[in-house]
């Protein structure tokens, strides 16, 4: 069978930090096995769907690099849904319920009032044909759930998290269903999984317990059973939970001039043995996928971490991949100079400015003006078509007797208004004799 994943997104909002993580994990999963990946857009929930969402999920995914294999909709697969849902009624899976919210929360708080688990009592199990009948004449719409079987544990061997066990006496029979006749996320997704095939479900830690629901769904359908792995939820850079990695989105990433390969190197590999590396292309970070890489403990997003892998894929990346972003000046000889220096590809501006336009003078000591009144005075003198560079401070060196920082940085700053950078000797070329000479006179004053 073709190994096969899913990201199931719900389109009620953007995707967030951790979302963008299940979705490259998955896509990694698949083509690691040279399988499928598939875009399930969860959009039972009519109110609160959006077009637009989901319009933003996929630029969001392509973005990243990331083309699903198929798009399915839930809204699109309600025929489905109804005639395994009938089925499993008639067989006794499934039973209606017909409490309040209001009076479920009071079971609950009851429950909990006398030490016990607040989970469903079963209530519903006991009313006989007439009693629902009778509360349907007055118009109580029953909600629906799953009858979890009390005759066995639920086991299954994570990926991840390794052999798991849950007693579903222990647990909540699972609504499927509201009163409204609208899905919950459980059953559709288990019905969409035996009907696409799905052999792999990696998703987060937070749905082992909807995991444990599930499985005997599965088994009540007749459907294949998925192999499940639960990865460890995203912490801030603090090593806390953090509310904010909840709210950022692609956008954000992009304002800060993140390059989505950056932000993939980094996602695909904190939570694992794997050491985050720069790379040229998606492809490489599935080469060596592997489930037993995952670790147990929270994987920590450090947004410092992110942006020094940002720098270093910047600094891989040849001039034909980025030309377009660039400003006409940084040819592939300046891209080579100075992509070593930048922090974002925006920063690339700066130094476009340096080599072809107008630099914001930096403050001179007053003691260096001498200096660079000379420098101004044998830099039209020296060959330029070799190592201006060289010719140059080899000529104040013997004329002035400076050395080292004294001989170098007041040269730097004249010419580049900036303390730091690419080495002068590929950068002063192109500067341009003109704009240099004209430089190294301003700032001698």
């Amino acid at each position: 069978m073709t190994l096969t994943t899913r990201f199931a997104p719900s389109p009620t909002g953007r995707l967030h930090v951790g979302n963008l993580r299940a979705a490259l994990q998955n896509w990694l999963a698949a083509h690691a096995g040279g399988g499928r990946f598939l875009l399930r857009i969860d959009d039972t929930d009519a109110a609160r769907s959006e077009e637009r969402f989901v319009d933003a999920i996929l630029a969001d995914l392509d973005w990243l690099g990331i083309r699903p294999d198929e798009i399915v909709r839930q809204s699109e697969r309600f025929d489905l849904y109804e005639r395994h849902f009938a089925a499993l009624l008639d067989a006794g899976h499934i039973y209606p319920c017909y409490e309040t919210a209001e009076e479920l929360d009071l079971k609950r708080k009851v429950r909990l009032g006398r030490g016990l688990p607040p989970i469903y009592d079963r209530a519903a199990l006991t009313l006989t044909d007439v009693e629902k009948a009778r509360l349907e004449a007055d118009g109580v719409r029953p909600h629906h759930r799953f009858r979890l079987p009390h005759d066995s544990l639920i086991e299954w061997n994570d990926l991840i998290r390794g052999p798991q066990r849950f007693d579903p006496s222990e647990m909540s029979d699972p609504v499927i269903r509201r009163a409204d006749g609208s899905w919950l996320y459980m059953l559709p997704s288990v019905l969409d999984d035996v009907n696409l095939a799905v052999t792999h479900v990696l998703r987060g830690e937070d749905h082992v317990s909807n995991t444990a629901a599930q499985i005997p769904m599965f088994t009540a359908v007749g459907g294949a059973m998925p192999n499940f792995a639960h990865m460890a939820l995203l912490v801030g850079g603090e090593g806390k939970l953090s509310k904010r990695l909840g709210a950022t989105d692609t956008d954000t990433f992009r304002a800060k001039g993140i390059e989505p390969l950056a932000l993939a190197a980094l996602l695909a590999r904190i939570g694992t043995s794997r050491p985050v590396e720069p790379v040229t292309a998606l492809a490489d970070l599935a080469k060596d996928f592997d489930f037993s890489t995952f670790g147990r403990a929270p994987a920590r997003f450090d947004e410092d971490e992110l942006a020094a892998i940002n720098a270093r894929t910047i600094h891989a990346m040849p001039h034909e991949v980025v030309a377009d972003r660039l400003p006409a000046v940084i040819d592939a000889a300046a891209w080579l100079t100075i992509r070593g220096n930048l922090a974002t590809i925006d920063d690339a501006e700066g130094w476009a400015a340096v080599i072809g336009g107008t630099i914001d003078p930096a403050p001179i000591d007053a003691a260096d003006r001498p200096y660079l009144a000379s420098a101004a005075a044998m830099a039209p003198d020296i060959d330029w078509s070799s190592d201006p560079w060289q010719a140059l401070t080899a000529k104040l060196k013997m004329g002035s007797g400076r050395k080292g920082k004294a001989l170098f940085l007041p040269l730097r700053l004249a010419l580049t208004g900036r303390s730091e950078g690419p080495d002068m000797a590929t950068l002063l070329p192109l500067i341009g004799k003109n704009r240099a000479v004209d430089r190294l006179r301003d700032a001698a004053g």
